[in-house]
């Protein structure tokens, strides 16, 4: 138990931050009978079955809540609800500071410290199938990569922690942040390595790991990022498309009804790539259930066909969508009820005045406790991919019209002839394909990525208009708490020290 606790406080030491882990003998200072060491430990396939299940585990504790965050909350999609926001507003007003910084990156690095067992003690491991420990190894590189590009998106440059941190030097243990392409170059060679070694171009069982496919939809969007934020040009943008063209596998399809996607008894569905895994009695709840609303808000005097697809309430609405997405969906778009409600009631003039909105996206299912928010928490699906290959194509200034319009025909169904895309150019097509990101992937936390990743930000965020001359903003605030840990990490310019 000792090593296992230093092995956690090393590792988190490595990202940059301490943190107080409670020992097993404060309170008895007793000599252990047994200790689990490395050695002892990563012995058998079983073993190493077992980190890779724990490497995941702490990756869904990030996907409740923390992915979204990051991903969307600072876009303008969402405003008030109904209950105390409880500084929730700090993300869509773009009032962030070191003192309110958000989610840190502390147990990001938790996860990057399973990967870095896996990567570094599974080679020496015998497996009954050399296939088996391949996959393994590849999933272990791709989520690397994976956090890591959810950290240099959202924080620039970061500690770069390659290698397991297993005992306490304080010149290896503290770390400064690399610089920004030293990570994405660290993030292009573990996606490339991963897919290197997947045995096959299959998705995984359940779409609840990582696969082939999903890490081509992966690379394919850091080259876009590359392409289009740090000077990769045409041969990002055309690795990008390759990557995700190579993703476009012939198990995937679109699902008829847009509100199947995310229903609880429909996981794995033949849309989704890759999605983090809640189950009932497994996990905790995601971050759905702070955009519903609760039973004794609902009001009795809405129309009743808005109660009806409300149903039974839960959580809390301590934030809903804006007007960024309300105002957009056309009624003929089966999107729109998938994603969201607005309940009005009657105001003092008998006219329907606006009450609250809610995200029905997300919106769990219901048992005799309550409403439950443990739908999965998708990461990559096919519409996203293809809007994903519409946008490398359009950056080479190819036509991405075959892909737009095959979400289109989803959304629209027997409307679609009155909203088939035709090519109009790179800078309107650009533009489409934003509002499609919109109008497909609302409240899935992409939409802050995408904004930056389309250099929309200060355009389309109400909160950003008018502050172009902040783009430091486009980074988020490292926190005090952060800094004060680790005296060798720099404050992101524009924030102060």
């Amino acid at each position: 138990m000792k090593n296992i606790k230093n092995i956690l406080l090393t590792a988190l030491a490595g990202a940059g931050m301490l943190i107080s882990v409670p020992s097993c003998t404060d309170n008895l200072e007793l000599t252990p009978t047994s200790e689990i060491t490395v050695s002892g430990f990563w012995s058998s396939e079983d073993n190493a079955k077992g980190a890779l299940n724990g490497m995941y585990v702490r990756f869904r504790d990030q996907a409740a809540s923390n992915l979204f965050i990051w991903g969307e909350s600072r876009s303008g999609t969402l405003t008030y609800g109904l209950q105390a926001s409880q500084g929730l507003e700090r993300y869509f007003e773009n009032t962030l500071d070191p003192n309110y910084a958000g989610p840190e990156w502390l147990r990001l690095y938790t996860v990057i410290h399973d990967a870095n067992l896996i990567i570094k003690y599974v080679p020496d491991i015998a497996f009954t199938r050399d296939e088996d420990k391949n996959r393994m190894l590849a999933e272990a590189y791709t989520m690397r990569a994976y956090i890591y590009f959810i950290m240099a998106k959202t924080w620039g440059g970061v500690p770069l922690v390659i290698n397991p941190t297993e005992g306490y030097d304080a010149e290896t243990t503290f770390r400064e942040r690399a610089a920004v392409g030293e990570v994405f170059s660290q993030i292009k060679e573990d996606l490339d390595k991963a897919l290197s070694l997947y045995p096959d171009n299959s998705l995984s069982a359940g779409k609840v790991s990582w696969s082939e496919p999903a890490a081509n939809v992966l690379k394919g969007e850091v080259y876009l990022w590359t392409g289009k934020k740090m000077d990769g040009g045409n041969e990002d943008l055309q690795i990008a498309l390759n990557s995700l063209e190579e993703a476009n596998v012939a198990e995937l399809s679109l699902q008829e009804s847009y509100d199947d996607i995310f229903r609880y008894d429909n996981k794995g569905n033949d849309e989704i790539l890759m999605a983090v895994h809640f189950r009932d009695l497994e996990s905790g709840t995601n971050y759905n259930g702070n955009m519903y609303v609760r039973d004794d808000q609902i009001p009795a005097d809405a129309d009743p066909a808005v109660l009806e697809k409300i149903g039974q309430g839960g959580g809390l609405n301590r934030w809903g969508p804006s007007s960024v997405v309300t105002s957009v969906f056309s009624d003929d778009d089966q999107r729109k009820d998938a994603t969201f409600l607005n309940i009005d009631i009657p105001g003092e003039n008998g006219q329907m005045e606006p009450y609250a909105s809610v995200v029905r996206k997300y919106r769990g299912f219901v048992d005799p406790s309550g409403r439950r928010f443990l739908d999965d928490v998708v990461l990559y699906r096919y519409a996203d991919l293809l809007l994903l290959i519409a946008e490398a194509k359009n950056a080479l200034g190819q036509d991405p019209s075959a892909e737009i319009n095959l979400v289109r025909q989803r959304a629209y169904g027997d409307d679609f002839e009155a909203h088939r895309f035709v090519d109009m150019g790179k800078e309107a097509n650009d533009e489409a394909i934003l509002q499609e990101r919109l109008l497909e992937l609302a409240f899935e936390g992409k939409r802050w990525w995408d904004l930056v990743r389309f250099d929309k930000a200060f355009e389309l965020v109400p909160s950003l208009q008018g502050r172009d001359n902040d783009q430091y903003l486009l980074l988020w605030p490292i926190s005090l708490g952060t800094i004060s840990l680790n005296s060798k990490i720099s404050q992101n310019p524009g924030y102060g020290n």
